[in-house]
């Protein structure tokens, strides 16, 4: 009787042990997916900032054009006629 309980606890520890690893697989792999969810969100939040960068850099290069044509325009007014 002692050797059947014995024989029945050691399965169940073995079915117990095959469900940890399967579990412990499954959280590797989790792990694994959630780390190259966070490479690519940083690769997009990067090229979310070199977007931002073009666009500033155009932003300053309008507003350089801009003053130098307002310049022009009114030294053009201010210029005495001959």
């Amino acid at each position: 009787m002692t050797h059947n309980t014995e024989n029945l606890v050691l399965e169940h520890l073995k079915h117990f042990q095959t469900g940890q690893r399967r579990i412990e697989h499954k959280l590797d792999e989790h792990t694994q997916r959630l780390g190259r969810i966070e490479i690519a969100l940083a690769g997009l939040r990067r090229d979310v900032a070199h977007g931002e960068e073009s666009w500033a850099e155009q932003s300053v290069r309008i507003d350089n054009l801009t003053q130098r044509l307002e310049r022009r325009l009114n030294l053009n007014e201010t210029a005495p006629e001959a």
